[in-house]
């Protein structure tokens, strides 16, 4: 299948914060694919280097060295090609918390030429979908912080990304309302959206990614099918096979 995210030798050097010290590599030369269709899984501690390479690949952290591309557009070269095939849920809420849960979906929508009216269209299904119909009308202050981070993903799908990037997107978000968005996200992988995961809960990662890479200090430790790594480590919960392997490194000599 045709690649989503083609990464290779990708390198990131945060330059030193004062004159004598020495700069930060938070990538050193990862290389990475995520096909079409695909539920991936990009786990790590923090400070590993994950929200660095998301960064890079949406065009908002310039890269050291190496490639990166979107369905095969270059994210520097073509950055605004590429940039049209992403929708990004970033961790943190960056919206305008006076504005209306539809003016938010439908203003993301004009960033990419959707004229005013139609997005009004396109954004019924999605808020309907991610139980948010009701709530259109109100300021997003007044939604609960699991409806702002189902707020965060539909404005992420107004355009129709073909890769959908999801850093923590169930964060502090309870027990029945994560189950429903694990079922939103498998509809919209069904349907052919390819996913891309960032979790600190690992079951949710398990429960739902085909493949996964393992990334920690700005390397890649595993990059394979997550059923293949399970069977690999005796089918034993990924959560337990991810803290050996973390445990493992923290004892590694530099």
């Amino acid at each position: 299948m045709a690649s989503a995210v083609s990464v290779s030798n990708l390198k990131k050097i945060y330059p030193p914060a004062r004159a004598g010290d020495t700069g930060v590599a938070a990538l050193k030369g990862i290389t990475l694919e995520v096909t079409e269709g695909d539920f991936f899984a990009l786990l790590g501690p923090n400070g590993a280097g994950k929200t660095t390479l998301i960064g890079i690949l949406c065009g908002l952290v310039y890269k050291t060295a190496g490639e990166a591309n979107i369905f095969g557009h270059d994210t520097v070269s073509d950055a605004s090609r590429a940039k049209t095939y992403i929708g990004l849920v970033p961790q943190e809420f960056n919206f305008n918390i006076f504005e209306k849960v539809e003016d938010i979906v439908t203003t993301q929508a004009g960033y990419y030429g959707i004229p005013r009216k139609q997005a009004i269209k396109d954004a019924e299904p999605i808020l309907k979908d991610l139980g948010l119909w009701e709530k259109r009308h109100e300021p997003s202050q007044k939604l609960s912080g699991g409806m702002k981070r189902r707020l965060m993903i539909a404005r992420a799908l107004i355009h129709s990304p073909k890769l959908l990037i999801l850093d923590e997107p169930t964060a502090g978000v309870d027990v029945e309302l994560r189950r429903h968005m694990w079922a939103f996200l498998r509809k919209m992988n069904a349907k052919g959206t390819t996913i891309i995961l960032t979790t600190h809960y690992l079951e949710e990662a398990e429960q739902l990614a085909r493949n996964v890479a393992i990334i920690n200090k700005g390397e890649i430790l595993v990059h394979e099918p997550m059923q293949g790594f399970l069977e690999r480590h005796d089918n034993k919960k990924l959560e337990d096979i991810y803290l050996e392997l973390i445990e493992s490194e923290k004892n590694d000599p530099v």
